[in-house]
């Protein structure tokens, strides 16, 4: 009997899966597919506070930085709602931190996968992308929520909001790629993670706009995570927060030179993986 002409054929040849890795990540998709539902059915079946906790997160944030920010500091007066602000920045915040969280420990927890199976392994960072989007979609909810009480109708600039996305996921999955090399041979990085994130926080403009600040946006853009919140707040608040190019220029720059070196330092240690995880 014939082979079916839909069969793939894996062919185990030294060099072979540095030269074809591109092309065996297409032919796993569904292996992609298959870990990134995984991972969504783990995050919410059989929890009582799952969509719940996703959401308190960042309205008790929200509180707090507004309180901070916007009474204690006096930076909210004027339109809009100094609470949507804030949301409008934790939005992409809340996206990059939990796929950043997700795509670092990746590789640790599926070690069963990774020390027994052949795959790109370059699909387990990816594939824990999913859980961070499914928590953004809730979050947006919400804001969308808080933007009809306050009065805020959405415009053409929400059109944009997916390619902030990508760049915000792709900014995650670059560090990640870095950090979940990383912890595969030292796990302390582990630690290292909630530490790194409980600064950013501080660091990025949530709690405030970088236009109150103008002696210090070119530096805050060196986090590459500030031009996309400004890009979210221009979105997503109809133009009355300003879109600062030369900022968001810097952010990307340095965003795509993260996920870059972070390719490249993934491909390059990913044959021991198995070996050490």
């Amino acid at each position: 009997m014939s082979a079916s002409p839909e069969t793939a054929e894996l062919v185990l040849e030294p060099g072979r899966a540095s030269r074809h890795y591109w092309r065996d990540l297409w032919r796993y998709r569904e292996l992609l597919g298959f870990l990134a539902w995984r991972d969504v059915k783990v995050r919410y079946k059989q929890t009582v506070l799952g969509v719940a906790w996703a959401m308190l997160q960042p309205l008790v944030t929200m509180v707090i930085f507004s309180f901070v920010f916007g009474v204690l500091a006096g930076m909210g007066k004027g339109d809009p709602a100094y609470p949507l602000i804030v949301m409008a920045g934790l939005l992409p915040w809340q996206l990059f931190s939990a796929a950043l969280t997700g795509s670092s420990g990746s590789l640790v927890s599926n070690a069963h996968l990774v020390s027994k199976v052949y795959f790109p392994r370059l699909i387990v960072p990816l594939s824990s992308l999913a859980v961070a989007l499914v928590d953004f979609l809730i979050v947006l909810a919400l804001y969308a929520a808080m933007a009809a009480w306050f009065g805020l109708a959405p415009d053409w600039r929400c059109l944009l909001l997916p390619a902030f996305m990508a760049c915000a996921l792709l900014i995650a999955l670059g560090a990640g790629l870095w950090l979940t090399a990383l912890t595969v041979k030292y796990r302390d990085f582990r630690f290292i993670l909630p530490f790194i994130l409980q600064v950013g926080v501080f660091l990025s403009p949530i709690g405030f706009r970088t236009d109150v600040l103008p002696n210090w946006r070119d530096l805050l853009a060196l986090n590459p995570m500030t031009g996309i919140i400004e890009a979210f707040r221009w979105a997503l608040l109809g133009g009355q927060s300003e879109f600062y190019w030369r900022g968001f220029a810097t952010s990307m720059a340095v965003g795509t030179a993260l996920l870059a070196t972070g390719l490249w330092y993934f491909r390059r240690t990913e044959r021991s993986f198995a070996d050490v995880i």
